[in-house]
């Protein structure tokens, strides 16, 4: 967890203690509470795990709420093990639903940073909506986003590859985080990392493409900015999955 923020790092040990934690309290109420009751309860400690961390804080404490479930709430106890079809059932669901909780609670997070920043971001973001709305060119918002990122996080350069994913260059993550293999970058101490960045722009879940940007030597980009920057690559993503094909296509 080296080189993580801070914040990231408690929530991440938030996500393996706290389901923990919580099922071990609901051990002597166990015969009395519903699965289903029980279930609720965890993906509680799942959203507000998520609201206070990112997607892979909410994403283990998912994980880690349905395994606890499963071992102190369901029998035979002590056990990860099922026999109950029933419980069975809700332990998929408490999963499925802790999983789908917690990217809409990060996603809040993100949203919140979003929604205090400087008018000319949030224009942004308004304008390429208004331009998807407006046109039925794909390759017009690609296009439109692409001189946005220049702009807003002052590159060099940028290019956009549709549906390429060779290499592992360093990652804009949603986040707003960098990440070089499997390090977070700390962008506020040293910029950008040396060579391309890659952007992903993803369409309804699944990923369509990618920006590939050449930072300018010297600039740091705000937290902000970058998560305008995500932002952005979703509304060319999101243009891409509606038109079903490929930008340039």
């Amino acid at each position: 967890m080296t080189g993580q923020p801070l914040r990231d790092r408690l929530a991440l040990v938030a996500a393996l203690v706290g389901p923990l934690l919580v099922a071990l309290a609901l051990v002597p109420f166990r015969t009395d509470l519903s699965r289903t009751n029980a279930a609720l309860v965890l993906v509680v400690v799942v959203v507000a795990v998520a609201a206070f961390g990112n997607r892979v804080a909410g994403a283990v404490a998912a994980l880690s709420a349905a395994a606890w479930f499963d071992f102190f709430l369901t029998r035979p106890y002590q056990r990860f093990t099922i026999n109950g079809g029933e419980d069975i059932e809700t332990a998929v669901l408490l999963l499925i639903v802790g999983l789908i909780v917690s990217q809409l609670a990060a996603r809040a997070r993100r949203l919140e940073v979003i929604a205090v920043t400087d008018a000319g971001h949030l224009a942004r973001i308004h304008h390429t909506a208004e331009l998807a709305q407006a046109t039925t060119s794909a390759d017009a918002v690609v296009a439109h986003v692409r001189s946005e990122l220049v702009e807003l996080l002052q590159l060099r350069g940028c290019r956009f590859e549709y549906g390429t994913l060779l290499g592992r260059p360093p990652r804009l993550e949603q986040d707003g985080s960098v990440s070089v293999g499997r390090r977070c970058w700390d962008v506020a101490r040293g910029g950008w990392p040396d060579g391309e960045i890659e952007l992903r722009a993803s369409g309804q879940g699944h990923y369509v493409g990618r920006y590939m940007l050449d930072p300018t030597p010297g600039t740091v980009p705000t937290l902000q900015a970058r998560l305008v920057a995500v932002t952005l690559a979703d509304q060319a993503g999101a243009a891409l999955d509606t038109a079903g094909r490929p930008a340039g296509g």
